[in-house]
């Protein structure tokens, strides 16, 4: 028995890959349904895979399903095929689709095969083992503030504070303002008392210099 390593890539985005493991005596439902897991889908639809060439041109299909549409040749049944039956070449690819109305495509490719002695039998196959990428929403996009948000914009009506402040905010700009209109008013009132002030003991130094400059030059002119 082996380990087939396959890297499924998204068809819009070969960045975006999950490498996935599986027993080649599984079958092909046992990887249609780890590659909806590794990719976070539901399995609510319809689903098939192709066999592809190194150029993914799409061969046979094998199918979830007969479904109502034309065939080339009637498809083989995934439920009934095993993997390991299908592994012709080292590279071996298929082509995976999904939801045949949204056709979401991934392209599979063999990258690995773990031989018996090699592999560890003891993890739980088939199995995710590397996820690369953010992959893509089956139902669209998720917001990212997520459903509370609407709970949250109504509680707090953040619609009214559209331009950054509600009403309580701008009494407290106001509040702010006249505070500081306020406190530059007592700056520059003390700066003018500060400026009389100066000016008063400017005029006493004045005076008082003036006297004693008189009376240093009286005594100078009795010395001489």
């Amino acid at each position: 028995m082996a380990i087939l390593k396959f890297r499924i890539s998204w068809e819009e985005d070969d960045a975006i890959y999950r490498d996935v493991m599986v027993k080649h005596t599984q079958h092909f439902t046992d990887l249609h349904q780890i590659i909806l897991k590794a990719f976070e889908f539901d399995e609510k639809h319809d689903a098939t895979f192709f066999r592809s060439n190194e150029k993914w041109q799409r061969g046979r299909e094998i199918s979830k399903a007969v479904y109502e549409k034309n065939y080339v040749v009637p498809p083989l049944m995934m439920d009934e095929v095993l993997i390991g039956s299908e592994i012709l070449n080292t590279n071996q690819q298929f082509v995976y689709l999904y939801d045949f109305a949204k056709s979401w495509t991934f392209l599979i490719q063999l990258i690995q095969v773990i031989k018996n002695a090699d592999a560890d039998m003891e993890l739980n196959y088939p199995m995710v083992s590397r996820i690369e990428g953010v992959g893509p929403m089956q139902y669209g996009t998720k917001g990212l503030l997520g459903p509370n948000f609407t709970d949250i914009e109504e509680k707090y009506d953040l619609t009214d504070a559209q331009d950054g402040f509600g009403e309580e905010g701008e009494a407290d700009a106001h509040a702010s303002d006249e505070e500081g209109n306020e406190l530059l008013g007592d700056l520059l009132s003390g700066e003018e008392d500060a400026d009389e002030s100066d000016d008063e003991d400017a005029d006493d130094q004045d005076a008082s210099g003036s006297d004693d400059a008189s009376g240093m030059f009286d005594d100078s002119s009795e010395a001489y």
